[in-house]
């Protein structure tokens, strides 16, 4: 490729990423045994009934370790890829990608790409153990070297108009090599970052420090904020904080579906919102029933697999909706999925 087709690419690249952040986006974040494709299938499409839909959602990590992994694999775990990469509801997928060997990173990003992948994200944040002990995941925040070595290899296999980011923590056991990530993260082509604002060490446990994210304000590419967001207030102040309109809603988006619409149906505090959601718009727990029927009707490898992930979500929604707490205490040992869909219709009746 000769220069002047390089730079041509270079600019269609960056002006492709301007148009896709020239608002706030909203995305719903991969979460290991969480957001599988069921759950996206649920949130994204009320996301889209509320108004406002997610500009889109990153698959669950894909790890990659000895070879270049085939395509049954990825349709496993993004079958979207059989339609277009979306949704029912039109939300894009973006394949996540979890692993410590650059070569091999790059070529299995190259191959979801031509199997449909829209954009690649590159896994630094997942903090579990049995990940980290197999050099993947937020364990490679302590070899920044190793980061920019991954993502400037699966940026220089994928196609120039496809984009690639990586989403990281603000360090693992401490935020001492914060200025080198950033580093490699600079050096690296990165399309955009998405950083949870804790530490590997830090875990889950509030709260997050969605002030330490500004500082990769630094960077010339757009940077997404994620960690301990559950209400529209918390989404105010972490954008306040972190400097940045850009948000990835997590756990809070499973036990408050309604969480995107909240957080932009409520005045921001830069008006950063469009200004057409001027009214809170709220999912009522009768409203949700048909969506949670939805899912006990979705595909599992069994009944008893998908009662299991019912009642995961069910404990989530205890925390967003006292009805579900009533729901949770008649059905928590109940293993019949027809008994379940009966108690859930019973409990929409006034």
């Amino acid at each position: 490729m000769n220069n002047d087709n390089k730079q041509t690419n270079l600019l269609n690249q960056h002006n492709h990423i301007q148009q896709l952040f020239e608002h706030p986006v909203r995305l719903l974040a991969p979460m290991e045994g969480l957001s599988d494709p069921l759950m996206r299938q649920i949130l994204t499409q009320i996301a889209a009934d509320l108004g406002r839909p997610y500009d889109w959602s990153v698959s669950e990590f894909i790890r990659v370790t000895q070879h270049v992994l085939p395509a049954h694999v990825f349709y496993k775990y993004v079958p979207e890829l059989h339609h277009d990469a979306k949704t029912e509801s039109g939300t894009p997928i973006h394949v996540q990608l979890l692993g410590s060997e650059a070569q091999l990173m790059a070529e299995c990003a190259a191959f979801a790409c031509e199997l449909g992948a829209p954009a690649i994200d590159i896994n630094f944040g997942c903090p579990a153990k049995t990940v980290n002990n197999h050099r993947g995941g937020s364990v490679l925040l302590d070899e920044p070297e190793v980061m920019y070595e991954i993502i400037s290899a699966a940026r220089k296999a994928v196609p120039a108009h496809i984009p690639v980011s990586a989403k990281i923590r603000l360090g693992y056991t401490d935020t001492s090599k914060m200025d080198d990530i950033r580093g490699a993260i600079a050096d690296s082509g990165a399309d955009w970052l998405t950083i949870h604002a804790r530490t590997k060490t830090q875990g889950y446990k509030p709260p997050a420090y969605w002030d330490k994210i500004e500082a990769f304000n630094k960077l010339k590419i757009p940077v997404i904020a994620n960690g301990e967001i559950w209400t529209a207030e918390q989404a105010q102040s972490c954008m306040q904080q972190a400097g940045t309109s850009h948000l990835m809603l997590g756990r809070g988006a499973v036990t408050r579906p309604d969480l995107i619409a909240r957080v932009d149906g409520s005045k921001s505090i830069n008006d950063l919102v469009d200004s057409s959601m001027t009214d809170t718009k709220t999912l009522t727990w009768q409203a949700l029933i048909p969506h949670q029927i939805k899912f006990l009707e979705g595909q599992a490898k069994n009944d008893i697999v998908l009662v299991g992930r019912y009642k995961q979500w069910l404990g989530m929604l205890t925390k967003g909706y006292s009805e579900a707490q009533v729901l949770w205490e008649s059905i928590k040992r109940e293993k019949n999925k027809a008994t379940i869909i009966t108690a859930l219709q019973t409990s929409a009746q006034p």
